[in-house]
C-alpha cells in the first residue's frame, strides 16, 4: 500500500517543526523523527488502529501532543492531518472529501 500526505497535513507538520525548533533547537527535529516513525508504523499496520465514528484512523505520537489522522482508500493510505491533540478536534475532517 502506498502512503500519500495531503498538502495541508505537510504544512501542519512543517509549521509545528518550525515552532518547536524556534523555541528549543533540536526539538523540531525530534518531532519530525517521531512523525516519521509513526508514518512508518502506519504503513506497516494501516488497519490496526480502530476506525473512528467519522471514518478515519488515528495514531497518537508518544512524546508530542500530536496525532496522525489518516484514511485508507483505493490501496492508498492518505494522511489527512498532523494535528495537535488538544486543539480544535477534527477541524480537518472535510479533507476526507479530497481523497474520494
Amino acid at each position: 500500500m502506498k502512503l500519500e500526505i495531503l498538502e495541508e497535513a505537510e504544512e501542519e507538520l512543517n509549521d509545528a517543526i518550525a515552532y518547536y525548533q524556534e523555541n528549543e533547537p533540536g526539538l523540531g527535529t525530534r518531532l519530525k523523527e517521531e512523525v516519521r516513525d509513526a508514518l512508518q508504523w502506519i504503513s506497516i499496520n494501516p488497519e490496526l488502529p480502530r476506525l473512528r465514528p467519522k471514518g478515519y484512523r488515528r495514531v497518537n505520537l508518544k512524546v508530542f501532543a500530536y496525532y496522525v489522522a489518516y484514511d485508507i482508500w483505493a490501496e492508498t493510505i492518505w494522511i489527512l492531518a498532523i494535528a495537535h491533540g488538544r486543539r480544535r478536534p477534527e477541524y480537518w475532517i472535510e479533507r476526507k472529501k479530497k481523497i474520494g
